[in-house]
């Protein structure tokens, strides 16, 4: 049903199979400060680039200037190719893409973390 936009601070974006719900019209309504991209997994590759040019069509629509980030928590040559094609768009919508090379270690593990201030 049509209504008008919700503004978040943090959105997570669904992974798997449910990625492919996302469009350009949930970026439209769900307006958040940060997108949380998740979902390391050969399924979500497959629906990755449609998600992100999603995100550069429904952020167009906004009509307001709001910074966004997006966070993805993985590494994927999907995002990579995107992030270049798209960069200058990028920066035209204010859409900045958060990477990150720090690491936590916890216990006997170590993965890659961000953070993220509001």
């Amino acid at each position: 049903p049509q209504g008008p936009p919700v503004y978040v601070d943090l959105a997570y974006l669904p992974g798997s199979w449910s990625a492919r719900t996302v469009d350009e019209e949930f970026f439209r309504r769900i307006r958040s400060l940060c997108y949380v991209v998740s979902g390391d997994d050969h399924l979500k590759e497959g629906v990755l680039r449609p998600l992100l040019d999603a995100l550069l069509t429904g952020k167009h629509q906004w009509g307001i200037d709001i910074q966004v980030t997006l966070i993805p928590t993985f590494d994927s040559l999907v995002m990579h190719e995107w992030y270049q094609e798209t960069h200058e768009r990028q920066q035209e919508l204010g859409i900045t893409v958060l990477g990150s090379n720090s690491t936590v270690a916890m216990q006997d593990e170590t993965f890659p973390a961000c953070k993220v201030e509001f």
